[in-house]
């Protein structure tokens, strides 16, 4: 996460490429169009002699360099000067690497340090020594990152580029929101947050089914704090993209804030953001909402915010079943973005394998007036320190989808509103703000307003000044929750909400921050 407000990002911030070389792409997508000359086992030039590639041997080389002291990275001597010419190293005609896998350039502002390019066959690994023909414009550059191609060569749906971000489209063919393989201490001092990154890769292209690709990629991450091995068998499928994720890390400081399996968004406004918006669009955002399966089956929904101040939210979720940050609304007349299209933007599924243990969803955000910063994190905290010299292993499943993975039998929370409080067209109610929930799902179908059906919220009594649920007339299975809270000199900086009949509940839980 970079925080434009703090002087002290500003060079971490300058590995953190990916929105920049997301607007790249966009703006020079017709070069992007220009055919490739695919080399089924690449120039023979290119490569090193091969060497044996194994987990084993990469988990030991993280652990080896664990006990030395961190040395940060010298920028790069041929790193592309200009925006021009990063442009055309990316997106002119050149030679792709076994598995349709083309280069991203070091570039001077954006992406200086070079990383390592190894392709493995076999349990061998060959270098990537020479870049000649790999980029455009005929250029023997660095590397920075790599991104795989469709097979057909019409774009390219993962990508590996800045720190330790990765991100992979849906299957809408669109990127959208960002993963990482670690962060660390984000949130917390202004300062203090680390960008721990991925300093060589080993790609194994394994084919995959007609259409389909299948590659496993290799990484070794390094940072102040700690080392890491990672493995990404990466898949494309139907519901979008697969990544089957396990890693090593081994800690050379102890780590306040040690995140798992983050990811990071954007989110400027929606048509509840009561903000001065200077923007046409009814709504601008990469995901709309943090979705949490507990161990328990609840499943969890917080609508995101873009907030006035930087703001941490802890939920507690011990041997979670998963988590992600999902792009709900994908209506285009929701947006009205014939550029950018925010409606086919993926969400992002972590399942744990495994049982993690004890530990919370942390949600962090903070504030932005642009589309082009991310300022939404979320990523698993485990209860346990952790310390210097330890090793811990996890491993997990991350599904890039436009399909909710969230949805079962019970209602999801399909909108949110905000304003004053009061009946609409009367005086609002002084200190008061009022809420409309929308939910819609199977298990509202047949029902009506002599079913039963109660809306159960957290606040005190002497907090809701009204209270209204009922099906919204002409919605097929969508039901409505009308809220009037007395927000002045409320205690709570949040409320708890889910629609319930008898003894069980009809809808997820949503847990929705109050606006003053």
């Amino acid at each position: 996460m970079i925080d434009p407000s703090n002087p002290s990002d500003a060079t971490a911030g300058a590995a953190v490429s990916r929105r920049g070389f997301a607007t790249m792409a966009l703006t020079l997508a017709g070069l992007a169009a220009l055919p490739a000359r695919l080399l089924a086992q690449g120039a023979a030039g290119n490569f090193g002699p091969a060497k044996p590639f194994s987990w084993d041997i990469l988990v030991a080389a993280a652990q080896a360099s664990a006990r030395r002291p961190y040395a940060a990275r010298t920028a790069s001597r041929r790193a592309a000067p200009t925006f021009d010419d990063a442009a055309r190293l990316t997106y002119g005609e050149a030679q792709s690497l076994p598995g349709h896998v083309r280069l991203f350039p070091t570039r001077l502002e954006t992406a200086p340090f070079a990383v390592g390019i190894n392709v493995v066959s076999a349990g061998q690994a060959r270098p990537l020594i020479n870049t000649q023909g790999l980029f455009g414009a005929a250029q023997n550059v660095d590397p920075a990152g790599f991104r795989v191609m469709h097979a057909d060569g019409h774009g390219d749906w993962l990508a590996f580029l800045g720190a330790s971000y990765f991100r992979a489209a849906g299957e809408k063919d669109q990127y959208g929101l960002s993963a990482r393989g670690i962060a660390v201490d984000t949130g917390t001092m202004p300062g203090a947050e680390e960008f721990p990154e991925f300093t060589a890769f080993w790609i194994e292209d394994l084919g995959g089914p007609e259409g389909r690709q299948r590659l496993v990629i290799h990484a070794l991450l390094e940072g102040p704090s700690l080392t890491g091995a990672y493995a990404f068998d990466t898949r494309q499928t139907e519901a979008g993209v697969v990544q089957e994720v396990k890693s090593a890390l081994f800690l050379r400081k102890d780590v306040a804030r040690l995140g798992i399996a983050p990811m990071t968004s954007m989110f400027c406004f929606d048509e509840a953001t009561k903000m001065d918006r200077r923007d046409w669009r009814p709504e601008v955002h990469d995901s709309d909402g943090l979705a949490i399966w507990m161990a328990d089956g609840e499943r969890i929904w917080r609508p995101l915010e873009n907030p006035p101040e930087p703001r941490t939210n802890t939920f507690r979720a011990n041997s979670l079943r998963g988590f992600a940050l999902v792009q709900r609304d994908q209506a285009f007349d929701h947006y009205q973005d014939d550029l950018a299209f925010y409606d086919r933007r993926p969400s992002l599924w972590v399942e744990p394998q495994g049982d993690w243990g004890a530990g919370a969803v942390v949600l962090y955000a903070f504030s932005t007036i642009s589309e082009n910063v991310d300022n939404v994190a979320a990523f698993w905290l485990s209860d346990r320190p952790a310390k210097a010299g330890q090793r811990q292993d996890f491993a997990y499943r991350l599904t890039w989808t436009n399909r909710d993975l969230a949805a079962n039998a019970n209602a999801r929370c399909i909108k949110v509103f905000a304003g004053p409080g009061g009946v609409p067209g009367g005086d609002p109610i002084p200190g008061a703000t009022r809420y409309v929930l929308d939910f819609q799902g199977d298990s509202l179908e047949g029902l009506n307003r002599s079913s039963g059906v109660t809306a159960e919220l957290d606040l005190p009594p002497e907090a809701v000044l009204h209270k209204a649920v009922g099906p919204v007339a002409g919605r097929e299975k969508q039901w409505r929750v009308t809220l009037d809270i007395k927000t002045q000199g409320l205690a709570a900086r949040e409320f708890r909400l889910f629609l319930k009949r008898g003894g069980g509940a009809l809808s997820e839980t949503v847990i929705k921050a109050i606006q003053p």
